[in-house]
């Protein structure tokens, strides 16, 4: 049962705070239907090839078809819609504060989020890698090849092996070393380098983990519980 006192505790230091920052993961998006990655019932789950190979850019280029059946089958969702915690995330941020996020699905923008920042990309910004036109969803869907030039299509996510743009690591770091309150939430706050966005926190800054699981770090105000239900009680 989730910490009634701890969400009392949150929601009094979220009203205090002056700029607060949010890093967020798969686990807020899975309300809204969409899998986690490394799960049981997550996208990873059973592939015939590990995900860093199939979603590499050797894969992209080499072996197109593969690439391009994965993601339509695995990653995307169109039809999904912003749940609770975008909304409510959504709400602060464009109060005082802004969200870096690992999730490629729009779903914060689509809440109305105008303080997004897609550490990973986003699935939807679509291009054409020789012409480097911008491509449609539906127009992707279809074929992995660009009927204009015949170059291969992708989306605009940052693969296995390909560097975090710099301009969205610099903007990052801006953040962390602004924010007065860290909420980590829906994240098992493995993979670099976005884990190590907290190093450049803010020494004053308080964080909460708001997760089902703990994650490996200190000095952390912990509500170990479903993020849903404590972003439904704010």
């Amino acid at each position: 049962m989730t910490d009634l006192a701890k969400i009392a505790s949150f929601k009094q230091d979220l009203a205090s705070s002056k700029h607060v920052v949010f890093l967020t993961g798969a686990g807020i998006s899975t309300h809204s239907g969409i899998p986690d990655y490394r799960s049981k019932s997550g996208i990873y789950n059973g592939v015939s090839e590990p995900p860093e190979i199939i979603l590499s850019e050797d894969t992209l280029y080499g072996r197109p078809e593969l690439f391009h059946n994965f993601v339509m089958k695995n990653m995307y969702f169109p039809q999904a819609l912003p749940n609770k915690i975008h909304e409510k995330i959504a709400q602060i941020c464009n109060e005082k504060g802004d969200l870096i996020t690992q999730n490629i699905d729009r779903l914060d923008k689509k809440a109305g989020n105008e303080h997004v920042l897609e550490f990973h990309g986003n699935l939807y910004d679509i291009y054409c890698t020789k012409c480097q036109k911008k491509v449609d969803y539906q127009a992707y869907e279809k074929d992995y090849r660009h009927e204009n030039c015949d170059g291969i299509i992708r989306p605009g996510i940052v693969l296995y092996g390909e560097a975090i743009n710099p301009e969205t690591l610099t903007k990052s770091v801006e953040i962390m070393r602004k924010s007065d309150l860290v909420v980590i939430a829906g994240t098992s706050f493995v993979v670099y380098p976005f884990a190590q966005l907290l190093a450049y926190r803010n020494p004053a800054a308080k964080i909460w983990l708001i997760n089902k699981t703990s994650i490996p770090a200190t000095g952390i105000s912990e509500i170990i519980g479903d993020a849903l239900e404590v972003f439904d009680r704010l």
